[in-house]
C-alpha cells in the first residue's frame, strides 16, 4: 500500500501527515484490497467557517473510490473521509466475489 500525499497551497505539516497514514492503515488493514490512496488537503475561504477539504481516492480493483469532506479542521475531515470511503468499501465488497 503506497500513500500519496499533497498539500494544495497551504504549507506542509508533518502531523497531519503522519495522522492521515495512521487512520488510512486502520483502514488497509480491514480491506486488503486496496492498493494506492491519494490524498489532497486544501484551504477554501467560506462564509461557514469551514473550508478545510480533505480529498482521497482509493485505487482498488475495479473502478476508483472517491470521497471528499469540507470540515472546519483537517483532523476532522480527515475522519469524516476515511468514514465514507469504508461505506463505500462495505458496498463493494458486498458486490465483489473472489475468484477461486
Amino acid at each position: 500500500m503506497t500513500y500519496d500525499i499533497q498539500f494544495v497551497g497551504i504549507p506542509t505539516s508533518e502531523t497531519l501527515e503522519a495522522y492521515t497514514i495512521h487512520k488510512l492503515e486502520n483502514l488497509t488493514r480491514k480491506y486488503e484490497s486496496i492498493i494506492h490512496t491519494n490524498v489532497f488537503f486544501k484551504k477554501e475561504h467560506s462564509p461557514k467557517k469551514l473550508g478545510r477539504i480533505c480529498e482521497m481516492e482509493l485505487s482498488i480493483a475495479g473502478p476508483r473510490i472517491f470521497a471528499s469532506t469540507n470540515e472546519k479542521n483537517f483532523e476532522l475531515a480527515v475522519k469524516h473521509t476515511i468514514s465514507d470511503l469504508e461505506k463505500q468499501l462495505k458496498k463493494r465488497k458486498g458486490v465483489l466475489k473472489p475468484y477461486l
